[in-house]
């Protein structure tokens, strides 16, 4: 095979990768001739009869493919495509559309779509703001994808946490499609769905890193990168018109506690045969230098369990993060403590990694919560969910002296493995200064490390990749901004960065990209098992009742008559002390007498107007009184 830069040291070296493991990808090469996983052979819907294989042609400056009549055999890397399609040039343009993750850290989903095919990524949820009363959580509104059901050809997941795969529950009851993610992801994913009944209806398939799967026009490939979970990947997404690089949330951590460091050559391969787009993570992108590595993290835990032999220790962290668990166990073993999991998220992700063989658990070690009283506090460590003030979780629980099974004393030491996501600083202090109260000592300084990628391995994200357009995602606006700044300086220029919204529709070709419009997108909210039965409306109502209380107005007419049998009576909740208020009730009683009484006598029959003139006399009677707008809520009943 002619190398692409006729290096005969590099092909060498190319080689020796390549035979590592080469026996396994040629029996899985040859198991799987013709099958989803084979090299990627797909074409536009009217060039059936000329079918493209991705070719390595290198790209001019600025990275735009080009197009070429000559067609290569695929480079021999376990199936990878090497390029994109050639032949006649295509008229088609590849559309990509965020349906959510672009204005909040959360919800993130993104349609890549050209021809017939859709291809999803991620599908995650995010959790309720501040004013949103009673929701548990919020997902996107796919009713685009439901339109378009035809053409949706799967979900193609990167990695396993909440803002990534949370939402599957809930709209694969509407679009029931295959999903693809690696090991440990896919096991989380089938926790979800067991828990909602869909482990039967639905298709899940396992990809490996460096594996391709055929989705109608796309072919997709999954890149090895580094998070603060296992398992994660970036996408190369080859399409008709050129290829997109989806990082995922990733970091560039050179000596991972488990498996192999992010996958580097790869992307420098791909962005040698030409990146049309680089849809990078923006998280950090405020942020200077590198994210440091997650071993650092391991070390300050030795040194914790050192200075406090003596105490009990209890560490919250983010449940999903097995590569800080599995340091927290190692430190434990070291200090010959056992080891006790508490919180059901966090019990549900160790047990479903420890299954997977991603979580090494030392004989003897985990031991059950009801056990933790035969064993002095010396001995104990406690793993916990909390660690962002959740009112619910664990940590927050066991701070409010409310835990069935664990108490805080003064002697114990409780560290927080994690920094406060933006909006749950208060609740975080909430938690810790509740704990001092208890007597506790409460360590959350140098005891986390970001599983995101900073400025600088940004940078290094581009120069590698080299792509001729730049959308910076999954952030708020200031990170994707401050990432649109680093690609500035990096040499891509102004006009070809895009700051697309949710819901925009970009449009992508060999010459140009553009956005043309816009697609239904927004939140739907999820209260108990109400999926979208509670609306900006409702919301309203729950701010006005939190905010004001309500007031209940009751009386009884007379059918055919339409005199007054009883009332009005006045009932409050959540206003005023009605025993301390006795005037104003009684005044706000007569008002809304007078109001029933002037529509009686103005033969006024229709209820909604009764109803009106009560609510607005009261409401204008109560506001020049109190400065207050209690909900006021009419009642009429009628009797013969």
């Amino acid at each position: 095979m002619k190398s692409e830069n006729n290096d005969d040291n590099k092909n060498a070296e190319s080689r020796v990768q390549v035979s590592a493991g080469g026996a396994r990808r040629t029996a899985a090469r040859q198991k799987n001739a013709g099958s989803r996983t084979r090299q990627y052979r797909g074409g536009s819907k009217n060039r059936q009869d000329k079918p493209f294989r991705p070719t390595a042609k290198k790209t001019a400056a600025g990275g735009a493919v080009k197009n070429s009549r000559n067609t290569q055999k695929p480079a021999k890397t376990g199936g990878r495509p090497s390029g994109r399609k050639t032949g006649r040039r295509t008229t088609s343009k590849l559309k990509i559309i965020p349906l959510g993750g672009l204005e909040q850290i959360g919800m993130n989903i993104t349609a890549f779509e050209y021809g017939d095919s859709i291809v999803v990524v991620d599908c995650g949820l995010s959790f309720p703001e501040d004013d949103m009363l009673g929701i548990d959580l919020v997902i996107p509104d796919v009713t685009y994808l439901k339109e378009n059901i035809s053409k949706v050809k799967g979900f193609v997941i990167t990695h396993g946490h909440e803002d990534h795969i949370g939402a599957l529950p809930y709209v694969l009851k509407e679009i029931n499609v295959p999903i693809y993610a690696t090991k440990l992801t896919l096991g989380l994913i089938r926790n979800k769905l067991k828990e909602h009944n869909l482990v039967r209806s639905t298709k899940l398939k396992e990809v490996k890193h460096g594996q391709v799967i055929n989705l109608g026009d796309f072919a997709v490939e999954f890149i090895k990168t580094n998070h603060s979970i296992q398992d994660a990947s970036a996408l190369a997404i080859y399409s008709p018109v050129g290829i997109v690089i989806h990082t995922g949330d990733f970091k560039v951590d050179y000596t991972p506690v488990f498996g192999d460091a992010i996958d580097l050559q790869r992307f420098a391969e791909i962005g040698k045969k030409g990146v049309l787009a680089l849809m990078c993570e923006s998280t950090n992108a405020e942020r200077p230098g590198f994210t440091m590595s997650e071993r650092t993290v391991g070390h300050v835990f030795d040194n914790l369990f050192n200075e406090y032999r003596t105490s009990r220790i209890i560490i919250a962290t983010f449940a999903s993060n097995v590569d800080r668990v599995q340091q927290i166990i190692n430190s434990a073993y070291k200090y010959g403590r056992k080891v006790v999991v508490e919180g059901r998220s966090m019990v549900n992700v160790i047990g479903t990694a420890s299954e997977l063989g991603y979580l090494n658990v030392p004989d003897n070690t985990l031991i059950d919560i009801d056990e933790m009283k035969n064993y002095p506090d010396e001995q104990m460590v406690l793993i916990t969910t909390g660690s962002q003030g959740e009112s619910m979780a664990a940590l927050s629980r066991m701070a409010a002296d409310v835990h069935r099974k664990v108490t805080i004393q003064p002697n114990d030491t409780i560290i927080f493995s994690s920094n406060p996501i933006p909006g749950n600083e208060k609740s975080v202090s909430k938690v810790i200064n509740e704990l001092c109260v208890l007597g506790a000592e409460v360590i959350y300084q140098d005891t986390h490390v970001s599983g995101h990628a900073c400025q600088e391995e940004i940078k290094l994200m581009y120069s590698l990749v080299r792509p001729k357009y730049s959308i910076p995602v999954h952030g708020e606006f200031r990170h994707r901004k401050a990432q649109a700044e680093i690609a500035e300086s990096l040499g891509i220029p102004k006009d070809n960065i895009f700051m697309i919204q949710s819901g925009d529709v970009l449009e992508l070709s060999e010459e140009s990209a553009l956005v043309t419009g816009q697609v239904t997108h927004g939140g739907i909210l999820v209260d108990g098992l109400g999926v979208g039965d509670v609306g900006n409306i409702v919301l309203r109502d729950r701010q006005n009742l939190s905010q004001d209380g309500i007031i209940i107005v009751v009386l009884t007419l007379e059918r055919y008559t339409n005199n007054l049998l009883a009332g009005p009576d006045i009932v409050s909740r959540g206003f005023v002390y009605i025993r301390e208020s006795e005037n104003l009730m009684i005044e706000a009683q007569q008002v809304v007498e007078d109001a029933v009484f002037d529509c009686l006598d103005h033969k006024i029959s229709d209820w909604s107007k009764i109803k009106n003139e009560i609510r607005d006399s009261l409401s204008n009677y109560l506001w020049k009184k109190m400065k207050r707008s209690p909900m006021i809520l009419p009642i009429i009943m009628e009797v013969e």
